[in-house]
């Protein structure tokens, strides 16, 4: 366990701000909210405290031979403070999650010059040269905005430990390959490498949703679907062809299917699995 220190102070470079000096501020105001970040061309040599993005030191990324993660990603100041204090915020496999999806393609874009539209939304915050706008000002409204943004990622973040672990007790009671949910809970990509098929929970409308389970994690491939000939049918023609009298609509694409009541659900579901030639393992 890292040893938790408080920082009252930290310093990056003036003039022109991009994502990486921004975000590491909305970091370190987080972790330290009483923090007061200053702005100069140089560092002083009496400054005490945590200095970014500037000054060749622990939190800098400018200098020959700065730090490479292991996929070949390089090391901005953001993600050499995530990498220092991520596990203050998050647990150990959740902070490095967090920093493959949302600060190395930062990280990546501030070191190579890939655009990338969150890197290009803070930079935009930087007076224009037809404008008289100050800098420091400026900076300060933009950390203000990435800040909101990294503290709904964290949210984020800690509602999919949560959400994951709520699908671990849910499978425990799956039957033939249908997982049904007391309610929503992002299971998507989670559900990939096991043998659901389909999904139940109930919808906000009233009744129940029904999703087929994907195949792979990046493609909206289902592991098995419903028949195609419920796509797109209306409500009348869904309830004919199914046979089930309480199903209101099947997507045109086949992601989604709707009952009025559980039982129609769970049919659905096993009508659907009769109908189709199941590959998987």
């Amino acid at each position: 366990m890292q040893e938790r220190i408080v920082v009252n102070k930290a310093f990056t470079h003036a003039g022109k701000f991009h994502s990486d000096d921004v975000f590491s501020a909305a970091l370190l105001r987080i972790l330290f909210p009483k923090i007061e970040i200053t702005r100069g061309f140089e560092v002083p040599e009496s400054f005490d405290g945590i200095v970014f993005d500037i000054g060749m030191g622990e939190y800098d990324h400018h200098q020959k031979n700065s730090e490479v993660r292991e996929n070949g990603c390089p090391y901005a100041a953001f993600g050499l403070l995530w990498r220092r204090f991520g596990n203050w915020l998050l647990e150990e496999e959740e902070a490095k999650e967090f920093d493959e999806k949302f600060i190395q393609p930062l990280d990546y874009s501030d070191n190579t010059g890939e655009p990338n539209e969150l890197a290009g939304s803070i930079s935009a915050f930087n007076p224009g040269w037809d404008e008289n706008g100050d800098e420091n000002v400026c900076f300060f409204k933009a950390v203000e905005i990435a800040q909101l943004i990294l503290e709904r990622q964290l949210v984020y973040a800690k509602s999919r430990k949560k959400a994951n672990n709520m699908l671990d007790e849910a499978l425990q009671e799956m039957k033939n390959h249908i997982l049904i949910l007391s309610r929503f809970i992002p299971w998507k990509k989670y559900l990939v490498d096991t043998e659901v098929y389909f999904v139940i929970f109930p919808s906000k409308r009233g009744g129940y949703n029904v999703q087929p389970a994907i195949e792979y994690a990046e493609e909206e491939t289902f592991k098995v679907g419903f028949p195609r000939n419920w796509w797109g049918k209306s409500k009348e023609e869904l309830q004919e062809i199914s046979g089930l009298k309480t199903l209101s609509f099947c997507h045109a694409t086949g992601f989604l299917l709707a009952a009025d009541s559980l039982e129609d659900a769970i049919k659905a579901c096993e009508k659907s699995m009769s109908s189709s030639i199941v590959v998987l393992n």
